[in-house]
């Protein structure tokens, strides 16, 4: 593993910590120079771009509860990684399957999917260029998204 393939596992694993954690300011910071895209090729109003409107996204769609969290916990897998050292760029792709449990949820899987992801090194440093999210598996959701 090179110290690339490490740092851009390292970001994919910050976006699930931070994520769970409920710090939408921090997940957004990761998309400083990057977007997620909501459907593949789908049409605009699903790219959220740049930190202020990735936070946006989340604060729309992430439930939090009075300690600040949603109460999941993203657990992302079968990372792989093709990293251009040359040209600062990579691409990923890797599954991911969120737990949830609530005063009101028993603790269950609510979602599975996998993302596909770009990433670009500035400055010596590694961002995400863009996150794609496929949904493969839907369980109850309502305890976790506000729509």
């Amino acid at each position: 593993m090179t110290d690339s393939d490490r740092e851009i596992q390292n970001l994919i694993c910050t976006y699930a910590e931070r994520l769970d954690a409920g710090d939408l300011d921090g997940v957004a910071a990761l998309f400083t120079h990057g977007r997620i895209c909501g459907v593949e090729n789908g049409p605009p109003e699903t790219i959220f771009e740049g930190t202020a409107r990735v936070r946006q996204m989340y604060e729309m769609a992430t439930r939090l509860y009075e300690d600040g969290t949603p109460k999941t916990k993203h657990n992302t897998s079968n990372v792989q990684l093709v990293v251009d050292e040359e040209g600062g760029t990579a691409r990923g792709r890797s599954y991911y399957c969120v737990t949830q449990a609530t005063p009101d949820l028993p603790l269950q899987v609510i979602v599975t999917g996998h993302y596909h992801d770009t990433f670009q090194r500035l400055d010596g440093v590694w961002w995400f260029d863009s996150r794609t999210m496929f949904v493969d598996q839907m369980g109850d959701v309502s305890h976790h998204l506000k729509f």
